[in-house]
């Protein structure tokens, strides 16, 4: 018997109209990207992630929400963490053109872990 493979735990802070597409998916993957959009940010921190959906998309939206979500992490070695400021504020940038691939290797649902009003 195997075991499964191990899984990287990402978080990702959204609007209402990103997460409505999400569930539109079943909450198994992320939309296609916006032509202004040519990166998909998936954090690695929840805090970062909380701070950006209270702080950022309740304002501009009315309403933000953290999403946890698991990817194959042997996938996940493509991409370079890159480092957005402090030290827990990390993040993956995956290409819209990949982004396919990337949901191909979600393993499990997208949950939505906080909402901010």
């Amino acid at each position: 018997m195997t075991s499964p493979r191990p899984t990287t735990i990402l978080w990702r802070p959204t609007g209402p109209e990103e997460l409505e597409l999400v569930r539109r998916l079943n909450w198994r993957a992320w939309p296609p990207r916006l032509p202004e959009q040519p990166i998909f940010y998936p954090v690695l921190h929840e805090d970062y992630a909380i701070r950006i959906a209270r702080d950022w998309n309740v304002k501009h939206d009315g309403a933000g929400f953290v999403t946890r979500f698991e990817v194959d992490a042997q996938f996940l070695s493509r991409y370079p963490v890159r480092q957005a400021g402090g030290r827990t504020i990390l993040e993956l940038w995956v290409p819209a053109e990949e982004l396919d691939d990337f949901n191909a290797h979600i393993v499990g649902d997208i949950q939505v872990v906080h909402t901010f009003r």
